[in-house]
């Protein structure tokens, strides 16, 4: 069904969501600113209790708080993520925390930490060189000395309030976190950790798998049940991970190039190949969503405005997988060309409006920085298909 929200319905949607996060003590965004038959299969996504599609915060709340913060994943649970996204990467001594990636230069104040001036360095990571700081040259006891800074501070000027306010997190702290806030809401919130570089991290002697799967068991989530579901860009470690766990695997899907693990392989197999439905297929016999970039779920036409939906979703569901796109922002550089409002590349633009394509086209969830507008759409959507 194609929803009928209006631009002017979509744009009272923004206001309600923005009086809500006032209502939690949150600044709002300034204006400038086939299947295998024989496979005992996993349950795919856990759907919202009325069946529509999850919101997934990605790296918490992040278009209101410092990514990958306790405080980014607390606000996105009170503003309704069905699930928080942690991406684990490894310390030096084996331990799990959330940061984006394993360089922390642009999301830690490090650089500004004249004692760690000495570990700055140089590596290839996934055949691309980098140089700064890397997580896994430090201790945990070490990264705790480091606070968060906004890793946007161009787009989102308002995030930089909090620079210096939040620890690095450890996964432990982000399971503890859910567990909480899933008490005092009276509901079940999730996480879908995203394993970072596995390749990398493990060709150093800091495989990320069995660190994650501990983890889990030992906080009752690695069962069939739980709600938990891991991602990787990578496939070798997500068939790994399908002989050491019971939760849910997520295949990641860029909109060009290759899984780092098939092309250290001298595999020709390209993302692209992936979401042919062979490529589903193979896909479902070691996990139970596709999680392709949105550009894959709903092209853009030659002026940068949303096409019609491709056949990937219909595919996907008809290999058994469920499908996860990404990633929803309210900034109009993040938004197709349509759904913009002024020329301000990081003033808000229309994200229910976009939000609401993808809801038509099918996707049984969704990852967002700014859960409250997704919350808020996805309901909202719900409400007309019901009424529908």
């Amino acid at each position: 069904m194609t929803s009928r929200k209006t631009p002017a319905l979509r744009r009272a949607l923004l206001t309600v969501t923005s009086t809500a996060v006032a209502a939690l003590g949150v600044a709002a965004v300034p204006a400038h600113a086939a299947p295998d038959a024989d496979r005992d299969h996993r349950p795919g996504p856990d759907r919202h209790a009325a069946g529509e599609p999850s919101v997934i915060a990605h790296r918490g709340a992040s278009g209101y708080r410092p990514e990958h913060t306790l405080a980014a994943y607390r606000l996105a649970i009170r503003m309704g993520a069905d699930y928080v996204e942690p991406d684990l990467v490894s310390t030096k001594d084996g331990v799990l925390v959330a940061r984006h990636e394993n360089e922390i230069g642009g999301t830690t104040d490090v650089a500004q930490r004249p004692e760690f001036a000495g570990r700055r360095t140089t590596k290839t990571i996934d055949g691309v060189t980098v140089t700064g700081w890397f997580t896994e040259d430090f201790t945990l006891a070490e990264l705790k000395t480091l606070r968060a800074q906004e890793r946007l501070p161009q787009v989102r000027p308002g995030n930089t309030r909090y620079d210096g306010q939040f620890e690095v997190p450890t996964l432990d702290e982000v399971i503890e976190l859910v567990k909480r806030e899933s008490g005092r809401s009276g509901r079940t919130i999730g996480i879908a950790p995203e394993t970072k570089h596995p390749t990398y991290f493990d060709s150093i002697g800091l495989a990320l798998e069995e660190p994650l799967v501990r983890t889990l068991r030992r906080n009752g989530l690695d069962r069939r049940n739980a709600k938990v579901v891991i991602q990787s860009f990578e496939t070798g470690n997500l068939r790994r991970l399908d002989t050491m766990t019971r939760v849910p695997l997520a295949q990641l899907v860029d909109g060009s190039g290759a899984p780092y693990d098939l092309r250290a392989a001298g595999s020709a197999t390209t993302y692209a190949d992936l979401v042919t439905p062979a490529g589903l297929a193979d896909i479902a016999s070691y996990a139970e969503w596709v999680a392709p970039t949105k550009n894959l779920v709903v092209p853009r036409d030659a002026s940068g405005a949303l096409a019609a939906p491709s056949a990937l979703v219909s595919d996907a569901h008809a290999a058994g997988l469920s499908v996860v796109t990404w990633t929803m922002r309210l900034e109009n550089q993040f938004l197709p060309a349509d759904h913009r409002i002024g020329t301000d590349p990081n003033a808000p633009g229309d994200l229910p409006g976009e939000i609401d394509a993808f809801l038509d086209a099918g996707v049984d969830a969704l990852f967002s920085d700014h859960p409250d507008i997704a919350v808020a759409t996805r309901d909202a959507w719900a409400e007309e298909q019901g009424a529908a």
